[in-house]
């Protein structure tokens, strides 16, 4: 990095990332963890992330620590808070840009200085190292705003998807039960989603009996409606 010409003498506090990570498995939201693998809290779990380099954006870091540490690079990171209580690390003045990302759950590892990194349901959290609950409710409470104005939630589905298993990811997240008939009326209306017509082969999991209609987003449905600032799904 350049030297740079003036140059202030105070103390300066350390930038971190952090990212909290939400997957579906087709029935409940989970979120990624990785095991902390050196002082401090080692042995305890945490959110992904690390300090700032001085040759790199925030983003750049969140996305480099998050495949370090858990071997992931998702499509879509978005900043959501900064953290700066002061007494937040106890290694010194350190100030965290937070993110949340949504992917399909998948297999991971811990790697760098995460000795183990894995999904846990949201009802059944380990202890969490540093402020990380406090990020990890924040995340949780943006997403949940975020899910009624912007379709945030498909980026968890497969291309095809059922309105049941569409129903089980909103309810997962929003933490509540939906009438059936209601929300099947309710995202049908919105008209962000279509039936699929290509042939869609049933899971090995699915009982014999009527196969559910398979569906698909609809982006440039969706941009077109939020361009008007007609789209909200309330239920």
């Amino acid at each position: 990095m350049a030297s740079l010409k003036y140059k202030y003498e105070y103390p300066h506090p350390a930038v971190a990332t952090d990212c909290a990570v939400f997957g579906f498995d087709g029935q409940s939201i989970k979120i990624l963890l990785i095991r902390r693998g050196i002082e401090p809290y080692k042995g305890l779990w945490a959110l992904p992330g690390g300090f700032l380099r001085m040759d790199e954006t925030t983003d750049q870091c969140i996305r480099r620590e998050l495949y370090e540490e858990t071997s992931l690079q998702p499509a879509v990171i978005e900043q959501f808070g900064v953290f700066s209580a002061l007494d937040r690390d106890p290694r010194e003045r350190v100030i965290s840009v937070s993110y949340y990302s949504l992917v399909k759950k998948s297999d991971v590892k811990g790697g760098d200085d995460a000795s183990d990194a894995r999904w846990f349901a949201l009802g059944a959290l380990p202890e969490l190292a540093f402020d990380h609950k406090e990020i990890l409710d924040k995340a949780l409470h943006t997403l949940r705003e975020k899910i009624h104005f912007e379709p945030i939630g498909f980026d968890l589905m497969d291309r095809h998807f059922t309105i049941p298993d569409l129903q089980r990811l909103y309810e997962s997240i929003l933490g509540v039960r939906f009438d059936r008939r209601n929300f099947m009326k309710k995202i049908l209306q919105s008209g962000v989603i279509s039936e699929c017509n290509e042939s869609i082969a049933a899971p090995a999991s699915r009982h014999a009996g009527r196969t559910p209609k398979n569906y698909i987003f609809n982006q440039d449905v969706y941009e077109a409606m939020k361009g008007n600032g007609r789209f909200k799904m309330e239920f």
